[in-house]
């Protein structure tokens, strides 16, 4: 008899970036890092200010029968700096889903909500720094129309950075 996997209800809506369910999971997404990438988590500095709009956002998704959140997701606005952004730009912050939780598609509604989200705020181009380590981020983001791009951010000397990006186009355009 073939296995049965419940449906889940999950809900994902606006959070801060320091609510303490994005501090759980964001202390989650720092073990799996470390895992990956020899004990190092990502050392990006980030201020729970950033992900406030109209320069931000950020989202939880929980799963409505336990409560428990399940996945996070953020956007910060950046624009042309010493660290290779480009004016417009909406930098994609700590996607993570629980292991429990992979598969459902969470990452990429929150993924499409996040660029509904940038695209509503004027933003032009959704980008992104992953890892060499990361192969399912990597496909997940490559199914979505990112692509490979010149290295921006806090980790771009170093060789395992993958960055990536989209362009927003306006609707109507």
């Amino acid at each position: 008899m073939p296995q049965q996997t419940r449906r889940r209800n999950i809900t994902i809506r606006p959070s801060t970036y320091d609510h303490p369910d994005a501090v759980r999971l964001n202390d989650q997404v720092q073990l799996e890092y470390a895992e990956r990438y020899d004990g190092e988590g990502d050392e990006t500095p980030l201020d729970p200010a950033m992900f406030t709009a109209p320069n931000g956002l950020y989202l939880l998704a929980y799963d409505e029968e336990d409560g428990e959140p399940v996945a996070s997701g953020g956007w910060r606005a950046q624009e042309r700096n010493e660290e290779g952004y480009s004016d417009g730009d909406a930098e994609l912050k700590r996607m993570y889903v629980v292991p429990g939780a992979r598969g459902l598609g969470l990452a990429r509604r929150i993924l499409s909500a996040l660029e509904d989200s940038a695209r509503a705020a004027g933003r032009v181009r959704m980008v992104l720094e992953t890892g060499d380590q990361q192969p399912e981020a990597i496909a997940l983001y490559r199914s979505s129309g990112y692509d490979f791009c010149d290295k921006f951010g806090y980790y771009r000397f170093y060789d395992s950075s993958r960055c990536m990006a989209k362009p927003l186009a306006q609707p109507g355009s």
